[in-house]
Protein backbone atom coordinates (compact mmCIF):
# COMPACT_ATOMS: atom_id res chain seq x y z
CA UNK A 1 0.00 0.00 0.00
CA UNK A 2 1.04 3.58 -0.56
CA UNK A 3 1.89 5.88 2.33
CA UNK A 4 -0.90 8.42 1.88
CA UNK A 5 0.77 10.74 4.42
CA UNK A 6 3.07 11.79 1.59
CA UNK A 7 0.17 13.22 -0.42
CA UNK A 8 -1.99 16.33 0.11
CA UNK A 9 -5.33 15.79 1.85
CA UNK A 10 -7.61 18.73 1.12
CA UNK A 11 -11.30 19.25 1.76
CA UNK A 12 -12.69 19.14 -1.78
CA UNK A 13 -16.37 19.10 -2.69
CA UNK A 14 -17.60 18.15 -6.17
CA UNK A 15 -21.01 19.72 -6.76
CA UNK A 16 -23.34 18.41 -9.45
CA UNK A 17 -26.76 19.89 -10.25
CA UNK A 18 -29.15 17.00 -10.85
CA UNK A 19 -30.52 16.89 -14.41
CA UNK A 20 -29.68 20.58 -14.60
CA UNK A 21 -31.41 21.72 -17.81
CA UNK A 22 -34.52 19.65 -17.05
CA UNK A 23 -34.62 20.83 -13.43
CA UNK A 24 -34.34 24.49 -14.44
CA UNK A 25 -37.18 24.04 -16.94
CA UNK A 26 -39.35 22.33 -14.31
CA UNK A 27 -38.75 25.03 -11.69
CA UNK A 28 -39.42 27.78 -14.25
CA UNK A 29 -42.84 26.16 -14.82
CA UNK A 30 -43.60 25.84 -11.09
CA UNK A 31 -43.10 22.06 -11.16
CA UNK A 32 -41.15 19.76 -8.84
CA UNK A 33 -38.01 18.72 -10.79
CA UNK A 34 -37.77 15.43 -8.89
CA UNK A 35 -41.34 14.37 -9.71
CA UNK A 36 -41.91 15.81 -13.19
CA UNK A 37 -41.61 13.78 -16.40
CA UNK A 38 -39.71 16.29 -18.55
CA UNK A 39 -37.13 16.19 -21.35
CA UNK A 40 -35.17 19.00 -22.99
CA UNK A 41 -34.45 18.74 -26.73
CA UNK A 42 -32.67 20.95 -29.21
CA UNK A 43 -35.55 20.99 -31.71
CA UNK A 44 -39.07 19.63 -31.09
CA UNK A 45 -39.81 19.64 -34.82
CA UNK A 46 -37.10 17.06 -35.57
CA UNK A 47 -37.75 13.45 -34.53
CA UNK A 48 -34.01 12.83 -34.53
CA UNK A 49 -33.32 15.72 -32.16
CA UNK A 50 -30.93 14.81 -29.34
CA UNK A 51 -32.15 14.71 -25.74
CA UNK A 52 -30.06 17.32 -23.91
CA UNK A 53 -31.46 16.51 -20.47
CA UNK A 54 -34.16 14.44 -18.84
CA UNK A 55 -35.67 14.62 -15.37
CA UNK A 56 -34.88 11.90 -12.79
CA UNK A 57 -38.37 10.41 -13.25
CA UNK A 58 -37.86 10.14 -17.03
CA UNK A 59 -34.65 8.21 -16.42
CA UNK A 60 -36.25 5.99 -13.80
CA UNK A 61 -39.54 5.12 -15.54
CA UNK A 62 -38.72 5.38 -19.24
CA UNK A 63 -34.93 4.99 -19.31
CA UNK A 64 -34.63 8.22 -21.32
CA UNK A 65 -31.21 9.82 -20.78
CA UNK A 66 -29.04 12.52 -22.29
CA UNK A 67 -28.02 11.38 -25.77
CA UNK A 68 -31.25 9.56 -26.57
CA UNK A 69 -33.33 10.85 -29.48
CA UNK A 70 -36.77 12.41 -29.57
CA UNK A 71 -38.12 9.34 -31.38
CA UNK A 72 -37.18 7.23 -28.31
CA UNK A 73 -39.86 8.98 -26.24
CA UNK A 74 -43.38 7.47 -26.12
CA UNK A 75 -45.17 10.45 -27.69
CA UNK A 76 -48.65 9.22 -26.75
CA UNK A 77 -47.94 9.49 -23.00
CA UNK A 78 -49.54 12.72 -21.81
CA UNK A 79 -47.55 12.89 -18.56
CA UNK A 80 -44.35 13.63 -20.52
CA UNK A 81 -43.47 17.27 -21.09
CA UNK A 82 -41.13 17.96 -24.02
CA UNK A 83 -39.48 21.40 -24.13
CA UNK A 84 -36.88 23.09 -26.31
CA UNK A 85 -33.61 24.20 -24.74
CA UNK A 86 -33.19 27.78 -23.48
CA UNK A 87 -29.48 28.26 -22.89
CA UNK A 88 -29.78 31.82 -21.60
CA UNK A 89 -32.02 30.55 -18.79
CA UNK A 90 -29.52 27.82 -17.86
CA UNK A 91 -26.57 30.24 -17.91
CA UNK A 92 -28.51 32.59 -15.63
CA UNK A 93 -29.21 29.72 -13.19
CA UNK A 94 -25.57 28.57 -13.30
CA UNK A 95 -24.40 32.12 -12.55
CA UNK A 96 -26.74 32.26 -9.55
CA UNK A 97 -25.29 28.99 -8.24
CA UNK A 98 -21.71 30.30 -8.56
CA UNK A 99 -22.73 33.38 -6.57
CA UNK A 100 -24.08 31.10 -3.85
CA UNK A 101 -20.79 29.19 -3.79
CA UNK A 102 -18.94 32.50 -3.47
CA UNK A 103 -20.81 33.11 -0.20
CA UNK A 104 -18.92 30.10 1.22
CA UNK A 105 -15.46 30.30 -0.41
CA UNK A 106 -13.44 32.80 -2.47
CA UNK A 107 -13.84 32.59 -6.25
CA UNK A 108 -10.30 31.22 -6.58
CA UNK A 109 -11.40 28.17 -4.57
CA UNK A 110 -14.09 27.33 -7.14
CA UNK A 111 -13.13 25.34 -10.23
CA UNK A 112 -16.05 25.28 -12.68
CA UNK A 113 -15.92 21.98 -14.58
CA UNK A 114 -19.08 22.51 -16.66
CA UNK A 115 -22.28 24.53 -16.59
CA UNK A 116 -23.73 22.19 -13.94
CA UNK A 117 -20.66 20.92 -12.09
CA UNK A 118 -17.87 22.48 -10.02
CA UNK A 119 -15.19 21.66 -7.47
CA UNK A 120 -14.96 23.70 -4.27
CA UNK A 121 -12.00 23.75 -1.88
CA UNK A 122 -13.34 24.47 1.61
CA UNK A 123 -9.99 24.54 3.44
CA UNK A 124 -9.93 27.37 5.97
CA UNK A 125 -13.71 27.77 6.21
CA UNK A 126 -14.20 25.40 9.16
CA UNK A 127 -14.70 28.16 11.77
CA UNK A 128 -17.35 29.79 9.58
CA UNK A 129 -19.31 26.82 8.26
CA UNK A 130 -18.10 23.69 10.06
CA UNK A 131 -16.33 20.61 8.71
CA UNK A 132 -16.54 19.31 5.12
CA UNK A 133 -19.84 17.48 5.71
CA UNK A 134 -21.44 20.45 7.42
CA UNK A 135 -20.44 22.91 4.70
CA UNK A 136 -21.59 20.46 2.00
CA UNK A 137 -25.04 20.27 3.64
CA UNK A 138 -25.21 24.06 4.00
CA UNK A 139 -24.27 24.61 0.34
CA UNK A 140 -26.86 22.08 -0.79
CA UNK A 141 -29.56 23.60 1.41
CA UNK A 142 -28.84 27.17 0.32
CA UNK A 143 -28.91 26.23 -3.38
CA UNK A 144 -32.27 24.52 -2.90
CA UNK A 145 -33.67 27.37 -0.81
CA UNK A 146 -32.69 30.08 -3.32
CA UNK A 147 -33.24 28.20 -6.60
CA UNK A 148 -35.43 25.15 -5.78
CA UNK A 149 -32.88 23.09 -7.75
CA UNK A 150 -31.68 19.68 -6.52
CA UNK A 151 -27.97 18.90 -6.21
CA UNK A 152 -25.56 16.24 -4.99
CA UNK A 153 -22.04 16.55 -3.58
CA UNK A 154 -19.03 14.24 -3.49
CA UNK A 155 -16.36 14.83 -0.84
CA UNK A 156 -12.71 13.82 -1.14
CA UNK A 157 -9.11 14.79 -0.33
CA UNK A 158 -8.61 15.76 -3.99
CA UNK A 159 -10.64 16.51 -7.10
CA UNK A 160 -10.48 12.99 -8.51
CA UNK A 161 -11.85 11.20 -5.44
CA UNK A 162 -14.51 13.89 -4.92
CA UNK A 163 -15.68 13.41 -8.51
CA UNK A 164 -15.51 9.60 -8.38
CA UNK A 165 -17.56 9.32 -5.20
CA UNK A 166 -20.03 11.84 -6.62
CA UNK A 167 -20.68 9.53 -9.58
CA UNK A 168 -20.59 6.31 -7.55
CA UNK A 169 -22.67 7.24 -4.49
CA UNK A 170 -23.67 10.87 -4.09
CA UNK A 171 -25.96 10.91 -7.13
CA UNK A 172 -28.05 8.33 -5.25
CA UNK A 173 -27.62 9.46 -1.63
CA UNK A 174 -27.21 13.24 -2.00
CA UNK A 175 -23.82 13.52 -0.26
CA UNK A 176 -21.03 10.93 -0.07
CA UNK A 177 -17.35 10.83 0.82
CA UNK A 178 -14.26 8.87 -0.19
CA UNK A 179 -11.05 9.39 1.79
CA UNK A 180 -7.70 7.78 1.09
CA UNK A 181 -8.44 5.01 3.58
CA UNK A 182 -11.63 4.17 1.61
CA UNK A 183 -9.94 3.61 -1.75
CA UNK A 184 -9.31 -0.13 -1.36
CA UNK A 185 -12.91 -1.06 -0.56
CA UNK A 186 -14.83 1.68 -2.38
CA UNK A 187 -12.81 2.31 -5.53
CA UNK A 188 -10.94 -0.92 -6.26
CA UNK A 189 -13.94 -3.26 -6.76
CA UNK A 190 -15.35 -0.99 -9.47
CA UNK A 191 -15.27 -1.89 -13.15
CA UNK A 192 -13.03 0.40 -15.17
CA UNK A 193 -15.89 1.90 -17.16
CA UNK A 194 -17.50 3.18 -13.95
CA UNK A 195 -14.55 5.46 -13.19
CA UNK A 196 -14.37 9.07 -14.33
CA UNK A 197 -11.67 9.53 -16.97
CA UNK A 198 -11.80 5.97 -18.34
CA UNK A 199 -13.81 5.85 -21.55
CA UNK A 200 -14.82 2.76 -23.59
CA UNK A 201 -11.75 2.96 -25.82
CA UNK A 202 -9.24 3.03 -22.95
CA UNK A 203 -11.22 0.36 -21.10
CA UNK A 204 -10.94 -2.02 -24.09
CA UNK A 205 -7.19 -1.40 -24.34
CA UNK A 206 -6.78 -2.08 -20.63
CA UNK A 207 -8.83 -5.28 -20.93
CA UNK A 208 -6.40 -6.50 -23.62
CA UNK A 209 -3.53 -6.38 -21.12
CA UNK A 210 -5.54 -8.16 -18.42
CA UNK A 211 -6.85 -5.15 -16.49
CA UNK A 212 -10.58 -5.31 -15.70
CA UNK A 213 -11.08 -3.65 -12.31
CA UNK A 214 -9.57 -0.62 -10.62
CA UNK A 215 -7.67 -2.97 -8.31
CA UNK A 216 -6.19 -4.71 -11.36
CA UNK A 217 -5.06 -1.27 -12.52
CA UNK A 218 -3.50 -0.46 -9.15
CA UNK A 219 -1.61 -3.80 -9.18
CA UNK A 220 -0.22 -3.27 -12.69
CA UNK A 221 3.35 -1.91 -12.79
CA UNK A 222 3.38 1.73 -13.77
CA UNK A 223 6.17 0.97 -16.28
CA UNK A 224 3.84 -1.41 -18.15
CA UNK A 225 1.04 1.17 -18.22
CA UNK A 226 3.41 3.87 -19.52
CA UNK A 227 4.61 1.49 -22.22
CA UNK A 228 1.06 0.97 -23.52
CA UNK A 229 -0.49 4.38 -22.80
CA UNK A 230 2.36 6.87 -22.42
CA UNK A 231 1.88 9.63 -19.85
CA UNK A 232 -1.84 8.76 -19.61
CA UNK A 233 -0.83 5.33 -18.29
CA UNK A 234 0.97 6.95 -15.37
CA UNK A 235 -2.08 9.09 -14.60
CA UNK A 236 -4.32 6.00 -14.70
CA UNK A 237 -2.02 4.28 -12.22
CA UNK A 238 -2.08 7.14 -9.70
CA UNK A 239 -5.84 7.57 -10.06
CA UNK A 240 -6.32 3.89 -9.26
CA UNK A 241 -4.70 4.63 -5.90
CA UNK A 242 -6.86 7.75 -5.45
CA UNK A 243 -3.98 10.16 -6.03
CA UNK A 244 -4.56 13.46 -7.87
CA UNK A 245 -2.14 16.37 -7.60
CA UNK A 246 -4.05 18.85 -9.77
CA UNK A 247 -4.33 22.33 -8.18
CA UNK A 248 -7.27 23.04 -5.89
CA UNK A 249 -6.90 26.83 -5.89
CA UNK A 250 -7.23 28.40 -9.34
CA UNK A 251 -4.98 31.06 -10.83
CA UNK A 252 -6.95 33.77 -12.62
CA UNK A 253 -4.03 35.75 -14.04
CA UNK A 254 -5.63 37.28 -17.12
CA UNK A 255 -2.45 37.33 -19.18
CA UNK A 256 -1.95 33.60 -18.55
CA UNK A 257 -5.55 32.52 -19.01
CA UNK A 258 -6.56 34.41 -22.14
CA UNK A 259 -4.23 33.19 -24.86
CA UNK A 260 -6.59 33.04 -27.82
CA UNK A 261 -10.14 33.74 -28.96
CA UNK A 262 -11.82 31.34 -31.35
CA UNK A 263 -15.11 30.41 -32.95
CA UNK A 264 -16.26 27.88 -35.50
CA UNK A 265 -19.23 26.23 -37.12
CA UNK A 266 -20.18 22.84 -38.52
CA UNK A 267 -22.46 23.58 -41.44
CA UNK A 268 -25.76 21.81 -41.95
CA UNK A 269 -24.90 21.06 -45.58
CA UNK A 270 -21.97 21.28 -47.98
CA UNK A 271 -21.05 24.88 -48.91
CA UNK A 272 -19.47 26.14 -52.13
CA UNK A 273 -16.59 28.63 -52.21
CA UNK A 274 -18.70 31.80 -52.30
CA UNK A 275 -20.94 30.73 -49.43
CA UNK A 276 -17.92 29.60 -47.41
CA UNK A 277 -16.34 33.05 -47.76
CA UNK A 278 -19.59 34.52 -46.47
CA UNK A 279 -19.39 32.26 -43.39
CA UNK A 280 -15.74 33.23 -42.84
CA UNK A 281 -16.78 36.89 -42.84
CA UNK A 282 -19.49 36.23 -40.26
CA UNK A 283 -17.08 34.38 -37.99
CA UNK A 284 -14.54 37.20 -38.32
CA UNK A 285 -17.27 39.65 -37.29
CA UNK A 286 -17.85 37.58 -34.17
CA UNK A 287 -14.11 37.40 -33.37
CA UNK A 288 -13.71 41.16 -33.80
CA UNK A 289 -16.67 41.83 -31.49
CA UNK A 290 -15.24 39.56 -28.79
CA UNK A 291 -11.80 41.17 -29.07
CA UNK A 292 -13.19 44.66 -28.62
CA UNK A 293 -15.44 43.63 -25.72
CA UNK A 294 -12.41 42.05 -24.02
CA UNK A 295 -10.25 45.13 -24.64
CA UNK A 296 -7.80 43.10 -26.71
CA UNK A 297 -6.01 43.24 -30.03
CA UNK A 298 -4.45 40.29 -31.90
CA UNK A 299 -1.50 39.76 -34.18
CA UNK A 300 -1.84 36.11 -35.26
CA UNK A 301 -4.86 34.95 -37.26
CA UNK A 302 -5.74 31.32 -37.97
CA UNK A 303 -8.22 29.77 -40.40
CA UNK A 304 -9.20 26.11 -40.40
CA UNK A 305 -11.36 24.43 -43.06
CA UNK A 306 -12.88 20.95 -43.01
CA UNK A 307 -14.31 19.46 -46.20
CA UNK A 308 -17.39 17.31 -46.75
CA UNK A 309 -17.33 13.83 -45.23
CA UNK A 310 -17.24 12.51 -48.79
CA UNK A 311 -13.93 14.33 -49.31
CA UNK A 312 -12.44 13.77 -45.83
CA UNK A 313 -9.87 16.56 -46.15
CA UNK A 314 -8.97 19.67 -44.18
CA UNK A 315 -6.36 22.39 -43.77
CA UNK A 316 -5.43 25.03 -41.22
CA UNK A 317 -2.88 27.86 -41.44
CA UNK A 318 -1.97 30.95 -39.43
CA UNK A 319 -0.69 34.37 -40.51
CA UNK A 320 1.07 36.80 -38.19
CA UNK A 321 0.39 40.35 -39.38
CA UNK A 322 2.63 43.40 -38.95
CA UNK A 323 0.39 45.30 -36.53
CA UNK A 324 -2.14 44.36 -33.85
CA UNK A 325 -5.81 44.64 -34.73
CA UNK A 326 -9.31 44.16 -33.35
CA UNK A 327 -11.02 45.06 -36.63
CA UNK A 328 -13.17 42.30 -38.13
CA UNK A 329 -12.35 43.51 -41.64
CA UNK A 330 -8.60 43.15 -41.05
CA UNK A 331 -9.04 39.65 -39.62
CA UNK A 332 -11.21 38.75 -42.61
CA UNK A 333 -8.56 39.99 -45.07
CA UNK A 334 -6.02 37.56 -43.65
CA UNK A 335 -8.49 34.67 -43.49
CA UNK A 336 -9.42 35.16 -47.13
CA UNK A 337 -5.74 35.22 -48.12
CA UNK A 338 -5.29 31.88 -46.37
CA UNK A 339 -8.50 30.44 -47.80
CA UNK A 340 -7.78 31.36 -51.41
CA UNK A 341 -4.20 30.13 -51.17
CA UNK A 342 -4.92 26.68 -49.74
CA UNK A 343 -8.52 25.93 -50.68
CA UNK A 344 -9.27 23.62 -53.56
CA UNK A 345 -12.74 23.63 -55.13
CA UNK A 346 -14.42 21.10 -52.86
CA UNK A 347 -17.54 21.36 -50.71
CA UNK A 348 -16.84 22.75 -47.21
CA UNK A 349 -18.50 21.47 -44.01
CA UNK A 350 -16.51 23.08 -41.17
CA UNK A 351 -15.05 26.55 -40.70
CA UNK A 352 -12.90 27.64 -37.73
CA UNK A 353 -11.32 31.04 -37.03
CA UNK A 354 -9.08 32.00 -34.12
CA UNK A 355 -6.79 34.85 -33.12
CA UNK A 356 -3.83 34.67 -30.74
CA UNK A 357 -0.71 36.62 -29.81
CA UNK A 358 -3.02 38.94 -27.85
CA UNK A 359 -2.32 42.23 -26.13
CA UNK A 360 -4.43 44.61 -24.08
CA UNK A 361 -5.85 47.38 -26.25
CA UNK A 362 -5.08 50.11 -23.72
CA UNK A 363 -1.35 49.33 -23.89
CA UNK A 364 -1.27 50.47 -27.50
CA UNK A 365 -1.18 54.10 -28.51
CA UNK A 366 -3.97 55.19 -30.82
CA UNK A 367 -1.42 56.77 -33.14
CA UNK A 368 -0.36 53.25 -34.13
CA UNK A 369 -3.59 53.16 -36.13
CA UNK A 370 -3.74 55.30 -39.26
CA UNK A 371 -6.56 57.76 -39.90
CA UNK A 372 -8.72 55.30 -41.80
CA UNK A 373 -8.27 52.60 -39.15
CA UNK A 374 -9.21 55.05 -36.42
CA UNK A 375 -12.46 55.83 -38.23
CA UNK A 376 -13.16 52.12 -38.66
CA UNK A 377 -12.48 51.55 -34.95
CA UNK A 378 -14.90 54.30 -33.96
CA UNK A 379 -17.54 52.81 -36.26
CA UNK A 380 -16.92 49.30 -34.89
CA UNK A 381 -17.31 50.43 -31.27
CA UNK A 382 -20.49 52.32 -32.17
CA UNK A 383 -21.95 49.18 -33.78
CA UNK A 384 -20.88 47.13 -30.74
CA UNK A 385 -22.82 49.52 -28.51
CA UNK A 386 -25.96 49.04 -30.54
CA UNK A 387 -25.56 45.25 -30.47
CA UNK A 388 -25.11 45.32 -26.69
CA UNK A 389 -28.28 47.34 -26.34
CA UNK A 390 -30.54 45.70 -28.91
CA UNK A 391 -29.00 42.25 -29.54
CA UNK A 392 -26.34 40.76 -31.80
CA UNK A 393 -28.69 40.65 -34.77
CA UNK A 394 -29.71 44.32 -34.41
CA UNK A 395 -27.17 45.27 -37.11
CA UNK A 396 -25.97 42.78 -39.69
CA UNK A 397 -24.10 42.99 -42.96
CA UNK A 398 -26.37 42.66 -45.98
CA UNK A 399 -24.61 39.42 -46.88
CA UNK A 400 -25.93 37.87 -43.64
CA UNK A 401 -29.47 38.11 -45.00
CA UNK A 402 -28.69 35.59 -47.72
CA UNK A 403 -30.18 32.11 -47.57
CA UNK A 404 -27.02 30.25 -46.51
CA UNK A 405 -25.80 32.84 -44.01
CA UNK A 406 -25.55 31.87 -40.33
CA UNK A 407 -25.21 35.13 -38.38
CA UNK A 408 -28.92 35.58 -37.62
CA UNK A 409 -29.28 32.03 -36.32
CA UNK A 410 -26.01 32.15 -34.32
CA UNK A 411 -27.05 35.44 -32.71
CA UNK A 412 -29.90 33.61 -31.01
CA UNK A 413 -27.80 30.72 -29.67
CA UNK A 414 -25.50 30.11 -26.74
CA UNK A 415 -23.03 27.27 -27.04
CA UNK A 416 -24.75 26.13 -30.22
CA UNK A 417 -28.19 25.91 -28.59
CA UNK A 418 -31.18 28.21 -28.56
CA UNK A 419 -31.23 30.96 -25.96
Amino acid sequence: MLDYNEFPAKNILCLDMKSFFASVEAVDRGLNPMETFLVVVANKASKGSVILASSPQMKKKYGIKTGNRLFDIPMDDEEILIVESRMALYVEAATQIIRILESFVPYEAIDVYSIDEAWICTDGTEKLFGDRWEVAKKIQEKIHYETSLPSCIGIGPNKFLAKVILDMEAKKTGIAECRYEDVAFKLWPQNLGEIWGIGPRIEKRLNKIGVFTVEDLARTPVSKLKKHFGIIGEQLYWHSWGIDLSPTIQSWNFEEERKSISTGITLMSDYNTADTEMIILELCEEIGLRLRKSGLVAKTIYLGIGYSKNINGKFGHAHTIDDFTCLSSRIFEECILIFRKYHYEQPVRKVYVSVSNLQAFDTLQLKMFNGNEQKNLQLAFAVDELKDKYGKDAILRGISLQENASARERANKIGGHKK
